[in-house]
């Protein structure tokens, strides 16, 4: 009984090496690429996160009226490039879950693209400011997390933290999310920006100020739901038997 046992599991474990060798996806070229991902947006969060802190040490608040334009465009460009994070849970190379994923990246980027950067007058306010220090905050240690771990290293204090900071701060950002919709609304409506009057037969409008004020419900709605998925991640990362074996 033994050595039948003892084949079937030398022949699965033939199996699968037999996959890991025939797949033209192999796991070191796969992590190789998220690492550089990874590095990738570690360093431009750093430069964002950096600049910002020295800006203020220099110039007090009168660096937070401008931060959008001296800091907006490599905030966008992250921000774009974190759309192939949903790419790499859809085909397969990362097992974060894919809806709290998603609704975390669209939500940045509907407030970024279509609030922020299309009003001027937003992008002077110091909710700007607030909201991307927010942001590079939990981006930083979250990309230093994930670096590390593509590498089998486990710290844990930083993991700790990764799994620990964004609890607190993330239903912060989605405070400071709503409070940047709120002062943008007077703009869309005296601008009328993507608002949409439809022309005959239709005979139907779309003002935009009212698709924001549901968006703020969807928003406080997914915040709910990503907060109870942060717990789950903090309780399966952190829980006794993990810490244990991560300290191992």
């Amino acid at each position: 009984m033994v050595h039948q046992i003892s084949a079937v599991e030398r022949k699965k474990e033939r199996d699968q090496k037999q996959q890991r060798q025939s797949d033209p996806c192999d796991s070191f070229t796969m992590n190789t690429y998220l690492f550089v991902y990874d590095l990738m947006q570690f360093c431009g969060h750093s430069w964002i996160f950096t600049n910002m802190i020295i800006r203020f040490m220099s110039f007090g608040k009168d660096s937070l009226a401008d931060t959008f334009y001296s800091i907006g465009l490599v905030m966008r460009l992250c921000q774009l490039l974190s759309i192939l994070e949903i790419l790499h849970i859809l085909i397969g190379i990362d097992k974060s879950r894919l809806f709290p994923r998603f609704l975390q990246i669209t939500e940045r980027i509907i407030v970024l693209f279509v609030v922020i950067n299309s009003q001027e007058e937003i992008q002077g306010k110091y909710i700007v400011c607030v909201l991307f220090f927010l942001w590079n905050l939990l981006d930083v240690v979250r990309y230093t997390y994930n670096m590390l771990a593509r590498m089998e290293i486990h710290y844990l204090p930083l993991t700790w933290l990764n799994f620990s900071l964004c609890i607190p701060l993330y239903p912060l950002s989605v405070l400071a999310k709503a409070f940047a919709i709120c002062v943008s609304l007077p703009y869309f409506e005296s601008f009328g920006t993507y608002s949409i009057k439809l022309p005959f037969p239709f005979a139907f409008s779309i003002y935009f100020p009212y698709v924001l004020k549901m968006y703020l419900l969807v928003l406080f709605i997914g915040m709910c739901f990503i907060i109870q998925n942060l717990f789950s991640e903090r309780k399966a990362h952190l829980g006794t038997g993990n810490v244990k074996k991560k300290r191992s």
